[in-house]
């Protein structure tokens, strides 16, 4: 039955019924969004269909001649006798769940999402279903989140120290999402916050979209060689650590929010000086209260540590299975990001 309404193709998950891919690897001629992160939001398709809610920051990432068409959240919408419903994910602003129904079938498209609390984006809306389709970027039992709150304590005592040692601090962080989640969360009254251009692109549609942030200014604005950064935050994404834009700040401490920092290794690897430990993306724990509360007997488990995942869903007594993808969800270095210029 789940097959007979989504089914993974080459270019995607597919309703034929419907005759439209949800967040599809390859140019197609109808495309449900899930969010406007690059691995989800691929350039090409003919018509794009969206959350509302998602409307600002995936304009700004899928530019002016995408044919961007939003509906609101919670509001079925019949797409060739289909129902198509959108609920929020939590995972960056706009993310969005499908809800994809036929004949009383439910199958829930989660992309990616978060459960922990995050006041730049609508929270996670467990919505229940015969099919969950869920990632497991994170899936292993030694990914448990410590609170937000003890994470933006740590990068403002981080921010402090580097104050008094006369260092500047970069901080890097995905230039959507993350970013204005690391923005929102710390504590603005420090000092200055100085941005990269991804992220100050970025920033902008998350204000028209009524979001609170924090006053910040775009380093391309300044004179960099008149400007005394050793009191101020700059937020950037991975992509410019080490490059000659960072190397101009002056003297640095650099540190990553990410959700891999809590792997022993990962921050001496990538060179930095502190990792705090952030994601948009749930944790072990989560992930299977999650998949609890949608009370779904089918699971489809993509991007990440699928077969760990899989295999302990089947000892639990429901039908799981892996759904081969092109993309791995989180990186150190986001794909988008990869081709962004320092600027």
């Amino acid at each position: 039955m789940a097959k007979a309404l989504l089914e993974s193709t080459p270019r995607g998950l597919y309703c034929a019924q419907g005759d439209f891919y949800v967040d599809p690897w390859r140019p197609v001629d109808r495309a449900i969004i899930t969010h406007a992160h690059a691995d989800h939001a691929r350039w090409g398709s003919k018509q794009y269909l969206a959350a509302d809610t998602s409307a600002e920051v995936l304009r700004i990432r899928m530019g002016e001649k995408a044919r961007l068409d939003f509906h609101p959240l919670r509001k079925p919408l019949t797409i060739n006798g289909v129902s198509v419903t959108f609920y929020p994910a939590g995972h960056i602003l706009g993310s969005a769940q499908v809800c994809i129904e036929k004949k009383g079938h439910r199958v829930v498209v989660s992309g990616d999402y978060k459960r922990q609390p995050d006041s730049t984006c609508l929270p996670f809306e467990p919505v229940k279903c015969d099919t969950f389709i869920t990632e497991s970027t994170f899936g292993l039992p030694i990914y448990r989140w410590l609170s937000s709150e003890a994470v933006f304590s740590g990068i403002n005592q981080w921010w402090r120290a580097n104050q008094a040692a006369g260092k500047a601090s970069l901080l890097l962080a995905y230039s959507l999402g993350k970013a204005q989640r690391l923005l929102a969360g710390i504590d603005a009254t420090i000092g200055p916050i100085y941005t990269h251009g991804a992220v100050e692109k970025l920033n902008a549609g998350y204000r028209a979209a009524g979001v609170t942030l924090p006053e910040t200014v775009y380093v391309g604005e300044l004179d960099v060689k008149e400007t005394d950064f050793s009191q101020a935050l700059i937020v950037a994404p991975p992509a410019a650590a080490g490059t000659p834009w960072a190397r101009r700040l002056g003297k640095l401490s650099t540190a990553m929010a990410s959700g891999w920092m809590q792997i022993r290794g990962t921050r001496r690897r990538r060179a930095m000086d502190r990792g705090f430990i952030l994601s948009d993306h749930v944790d072990w724990h989560e992930l299977m209260q999650t998949i609890g509360e949608t009370e779904a007997e089918n699971v489809w488990v993509t991007h990440g540590y699928c077969d760990v995942v899989v295999r302990h869903l089947q000892e639990q007594g429901l039908n799981a299975q892996t759904v081969a993808t092109e993309f791995e969800g989180e990186l150190l270095v986001e794909s988008s990001e990869a081709q962004e210029q320092p600027t």
